[in-house]
């Protein structure tokens, strides 16, 4: 820096001592430095031409000034008659006006008085030397003779002041100079115009003030510039270079004005010979040439001085504005130097599995590869500041230690990647010896625990498993640890505290494995040499079993966070330590070893869901990174056309929402789970709620296939996948939840196999259970959302419950007159949906196309509220046919299921609905019924009878609660799977006892009086219900009475002549003849309330016999005391 400044203060020394010899050398040119007088400033004086210098020399060379005839001489001011006689002195060459000057006074037309004032006038101020003075004198007769007079008596005097010559005539002044050095008026040939002189002489000295100013304006901007303090940042640098630049362009365009403008002075002046080449300037106009041609010169030289300090000094801003962006590329890459190299001291982790490792070591590489090019960037920029060093550069001692810094930054970071990925490697190495063991150790429990023990009891199958685990631990060379204490030394590098536990129980398990097959040979070496006693088989084969002990490696992706990888690696070592504890509870029982073969079972399931579990939450993530973030991203922008931006909900779903449960709920919850495989169940159960986001999924992917169909050739979507390194598309990967949600009831029943006695049995079948609900809401909903034409909200129908394609025939009797007559013979293809409040029908339709496109949707055609309606389970001819009727049977619905257990399924369903809504009527009408008690007026006194009204009222509220509190026993019941024969519900029916075949029966209609064996048998004060001899109707089976002979059925007609001893009733069967006795309780069972139970109508009367029909509604059935029915004829 300090040379740079000696520099700059030299360069502009040597630009000012140029300038300043320009300046002086104009001076002496002009004669300025002698007498500063410019033709400009005495031109009014010039123009007067009493002199003038025409141009005409003398003899030797004399320059010769004229006097012309000027009458009013004598008035000229002393003043303006010096400055033009100075002026005019002053434009010869000094070696000329050394000479002395001829001067020429023409006085032929004045008189003698005249000629004497104007020569002694002229002679006494005359500023330069006179060699001559030549006179004209007057030509008039007395003028003249008076002259020679008057110049003879005063000859002396004028001798003693300059040589004076009179001449007579101009013939006489030829004598002395030559005629072609005398302009026409004295006889002459020489060309001379005063105006002409004149304003050649002011365009020289103009020309030369231009040279001198632009010399000293140069000065002065070449100290501003020299001056100007360089700024710190690169924005201003940038500026001032650009303001210095404009500025020398208006000086270097002033300069060339300045040229042009002597060039058009000397032109000028050889114009002459230019037109003319036989012309010959005369004496002055070739000095004026001369005095041109050097103030060009000059300034050329003031152009050349200026142009070679302005090189340094645009290279001195340049090499700024270089270095000011040199220093803040330099500030930028050491910021993300250090970004990156702090990023990298993150990765501290060495993995907890292989899969872990390989996942980190992806991490890093992706890391460099990022980082790459901030490194190139770094070691590009030193480069650059290599070569300002090279060059010189003024700031040499400013880049020199930037330049280290950044070699040396670089250096560390390319060491410390090295270092992390040798670890790395040495992890995966470490890890995938250790997993090759457990592998090892899991094949050879497998191996064990799959040798059948019957055939183990022969001395052909002892010999056979014996060679079976000889075989097997030949294959331990190249797969088991062989020296715990080398590991330690080859991986010292890498071993933490829970690494190197990890490897000791991995250790332990190994050599517990081994223990294991010491004993089972040892066991089969003894059955194999002497088969001593039979021995009972009870392990059970694992015949089932035939998927690979391994399990398949996972995927993790927050690793960076130490909460979860610290769950991670004690998951990892627990289930090391469970396998171990496993191992050490061995015994020589068969029983034990099918413990053991069960449980080593579960491990392997347990590992293959939480590892699949780890893989799909990475293939989430993936995707979301990869994909649908890259949406958002600008930088990608330009690869997406316009059709597709912002259609990234529509594409994705919410899978960000599936990924955000797995990630941060599920798959941590099973982590826990590792150690006690067979309560994974309730882990199941905690979170089922929280996969009904699955539905959501589903039912937006046809639209998101659609989507992919259109755009799946996008460069987008090809560069992502490359990016990626994905071999499979984006499709593959949108298909994933889909797939998951399908795996988890596989891998439940798998656990459930294996778990059959264990604590969390009944959990697995809820949670399996669970499972495949969601999936058929999930199934029912994809073809919920392709029903069209229905007018309102399918979400206000309640939760879908059902949906099945069936043959549809209509039987509308009692309904308007347009259908009352019609009766379909032939069915109808409709596809049914049962909602909780509502059940639609729909005609399917099949698409054309490909995928989802391909589904077919469904043509709204009518609805049935529930409120409204009722069923008969069996349809007489057919076991899977069923109604479904609606208002008292004015419209009636024949449906036939394409099997009895699809028929079976939705009759549960919808009487499940109906029993539903028939339990919230009596809810409701129970409150009713306590606050209209606690609203009746208080009994009368004694001496007041009450009314009759009031009597009756309360005692059919005593009957309303008997009959609410009846409810309970049937409402939760289940109907058989295949009804053997159709039985009949009449309305007034209200034995429903769900143990018996109760087929159809409506939640509006209000059973009262019906009691349940539960409050018969417990008393219930007044509601308990008293049996008392009559004809009833049986409602259900009965085949267990006191005498073995004596059974009824539904529909038969009974009746009980007395009660005998131990709650027994001694009962006829007036359908068949017999008698016998029967328990009350069962009794009650059988015939419901004495005062309700009618005879139902036969099963010959028509196509069903049993209903359950919903004619009413809920309220108006409540608010009823009673309610009248007809039997329901085919």
């Amino acid at each position: 820096m300090r040379c740079w400044l000696q520099t700059e203060e030299m360069a502009l020394e040597e630009l000012m001592q140029r300038l300043n010899a320009v300046s002086q050398c104009t001076d002496e040119i002009m004669h300025q430095d002698i007498i500063p007088l410019y033709a400009a400033d005495i031109q009014d004086q010039l123009k007067k031409q009493f002199a003038y210098l025409s141009g005409g020399r003398g003899g030797d060379g004399c320059p010769v000034i004229t006097f012309p005839d000027y009458p009013a001489f004598n008035e000229i001011p002393e003043k303006e008659f010096q400055n033009v006689l100075t002026y005019l002195t002053s434009i010869p060459s000094l070696r000329d006006a050394g000479i002395g000057f001829i001067l020429v006074i023409d006085r032929r037309q004045d008189k003698w008085t005249s000629v004497k004032a104007s020569i002694l006038r002229i002679t006494a101020s005359f500023p330069g030397n006179l060699q001559l003075v030549l006179v004209l004198r007057p030509t008039g007769f007395f003028h003249r003779a008076l002259s020679d007079i008057a110049f003879k008596f005063h000859k002396d005097e004028f001798k003693m002041k300059v040589p004076i010559i009179m001449l007579g005539s101009v013939s006489e002044l030829q004598g002395y100079i030559d005629k072609t050095q005398l302009t026409e008026d004295l006889g002459g040939t020489l060309d001379y115009c005063h105006n002409r002189w004149l304003s050649r002489r002011t365009a020289i000295e103009g020309f030369a003030q231009k040279v001198k100013q632009t010399a000293q304006i140069l000065q002065s901007f070449g100290t501003e510039l020299a001056e100007t303090e360089l700024p710190n940042d690169v924005q201003s640098t940038s500026s001032l270079l650009a303001t210095h630049t404009e500025k020398k362009d208006k000086m270097k365009e002033d300069i060339r004005l300045a040229v042009e403008q002597g060039d058009d002075v000397l032109g000028s002046i050889t114009k002459p010979v230019t037109e003319n080449p036989e012309y010959k300037l005369n004496q002055d106009q070739l000095d004026n040439q001369t005095t041109v041609e050097r103030l060009l010169a000059q300034l050329h030289e003031t152009e050349t001085a200026f142009d070679e300090f302005w090189i340094k000094h645009q290279q001195k801003l340049e090499q700024c504005l270089c270095l000011r962006n040199f220093e803040q590329n330099f500030r930028e890459v050491k910021a993300a130097l250090d970004i990156v190299s702090e990023r990298l001291s993150a990765f501290t982790d060495v993995g907890n599995s292989c899969s872990h490792a390989e996942h980190i070591l992806k991490d890093l590489v992706n890391f460099e590869e990022k980082s790459c090019e901030i490194i190139a960037k770094a070691r590009m920029l030193a480069s650059e500041g290599d070569t300002f060093i090279q060059s010189n550069h003024y700031a040499v001692d400013s880049i020199i230690p930037k330049c280290s810094e950044l070699h040396h930054l670089c250096d560390a970071f390319t060491t410390e990647m090295e270092r992390r990925r040798n670890l790395l490697n040495k992890s995966l190495e470490l890890h995938s010896l250790l997993e090759k063991s457990m592998k090892w150790c899991d094949e050879g429990i497998y191996l064990l625990a799959s040798q059948p023990v019957d055939k183990c009891q022969s001395q052909d199958g002892a010999e056979s498993a014996l060679q079976e685990i000889e075989k097997f631990l030949d294959t331990g060379a190249g797969n088991k640890i062989k020296e715990l204490n080398k590991i330690y030394r080859e991986y010292a590098q890498i071993l933490n505290e829970d690494l190197k536990e990890h490897v000791q129980k991995v250790f332990q398990k190994q050599e517990s494995m081994e223990e294991m097959f010491q004993k089972r040979q040892v066991s089969l070496k003894k059955l194999a040499a002497k088969q001593t006693r039979p021995v009972q088989p009870v392990a059970p084969r694992p015949e089932a079993f035939v998927k690979s002990p391994c399990t398949s490696p996972g995927l993790q992706r927050d690793y960076v966070s130490n909460s979860e990888s610290s769950v991670l690696r004690k998951v990892n070592y627990r289930r090391g330590k469970s396998e171990m504890t496993e191992l050490h509870q061995s015994r020589g029982g068969s029983t034990m070893d099918d413990e053991e073969n069960l449980a080593v079972l579960r491990q392997h399931v347990i590992n293959e869901l939480i590892e699949t579990e780890r893989a799909y939450v990475e293939e989430l993530l993936c995707v979301l990174e990869g994909y649908a973030a890259e949406m958002d991203n600008p930088l990608m922008a330009h690869l997406i056309s316009p059709e597709l931006q912002n259609k990234k909900d529509i594409l994705f779903g919410n899978m960000e929402e599936i990924y955000h449960f797995h990630n941060r709920i599920f798959l941590r919850e099973l982590e826990n789970y590792v150690e006690y495989p067979e309560l994974v169940g309730r882990c199941f159960l905690d979170q089922m709620e929280d996969f009904q986001i699955y539905e959501k999924y589903c039912q937006n992917k046809p639209r998101s296939e659609s989507l992919w169909r259109q755009f799946s050739d996008s460069v987008f979507f090809q560069e992502c996948q490359r990016k990626l390194d994905h071999k499979l598309s984006l499709d593959s990967y949108l298909l994933k939840p889909v797939q998951r949600i399908t795996k988890y009831q596989l891998l439940l029943k798998e656990m459930l196999k294996y778990s059959k006695n264990c604590e969390g049995a009944e959990d697995l079948q809820e949670a399996l259970t669970s499972i495949l609900g969601i999936l058929k809401a999930v199934n029912d909903s994809m073809h919920q959302i392709a029903i069209t034409g229905y007018d309102g909200n399918l979400n206000e129908l309640g939760k879908l419950l059902m949906q099945g394609s069936f043959n549809v025939w209509t039987d509308h009797k009692k309904g308007h007159s347009k259908v009352k007559d019609l009766a379909r013979f032939k069915p109808m293809q409709r596809h049914l949906f049962l909602h909780e409040k509502a059940v639609l029908f729909c005609k399917k339709r099949e698409e054309n196309g490909e995928g989802y496109e391909k589904a077919p949707s469904y043509s709204y055609k009518h609805s049935l509220n529930m409120a409204a309606v009722g069923i008969t389970e069996n349809v007489k001819g057919d076991a899977k046919k069923f109604e479904i009727w609606y208002n008292a049977r004015e419209e009636v619905y024949i449906i036939q299921a394409p099997t009895p257990e699809v028929k079976a399924t939705w009759v549960n369903e919808i009487r499940k609905v109906l029993t539903s809504q028939l339990q919230a009527c009596r809810e409701a009408s129970q409150h009713r019924t306590l606050e209209h008690t606690q609203s009746l007026p208080l009994p009368a006194s004694s001496c007041t009878s009450p009314s009759r009204n009031n009597i009756r009222n309360a005692k059919k509220m005593d009957e309303r609660k008997a009959d609410l509190t009846s409810l309970e026993g049937y409402v939760t019941t289940v109907a058989p799977k295949y009804p053997e024969k159709g039985k009949g519900w009449a309305k007034t029916s209200h034995s429903l006892d769900a143990s018996e075949e109760n087929d159809g029966w409506s939640s509006a209609e209000d059973p009262l009086n019906s009691s349940d064996a539960e409050e018969e048998g417990g008393g219930g004060g007044g509601n308990e219900m008293k049996l008392t001899p009559g004809k009833y109707t049986v409602v259900t089976d009965y085949e267990r009475g006191v005498s073995e002979e004596f059974t009824v059925k539904s529909g038969d007609l009974v009746q009980l002549i007395r009660e005998g001893e131990d709650g027994l009733w001694y009962v006829k069967n007036l359908s068949t003849g017999r008698e016998g006795w029967i328990p009350a309780s069962n009794l009650l069972m059988l015939i419901g309330n004495s005062k309700s139970a009618q005879s139902l109508s036969s099963s010959e009367s028509g196509t069903a016999t049993s209903t359950l029909s919903t004619s009413s509604s809920c309220s108006d059935s409540c608010n009823a005391s009673s309610t009248s029915f007809s039997d329901i004829k085919g």
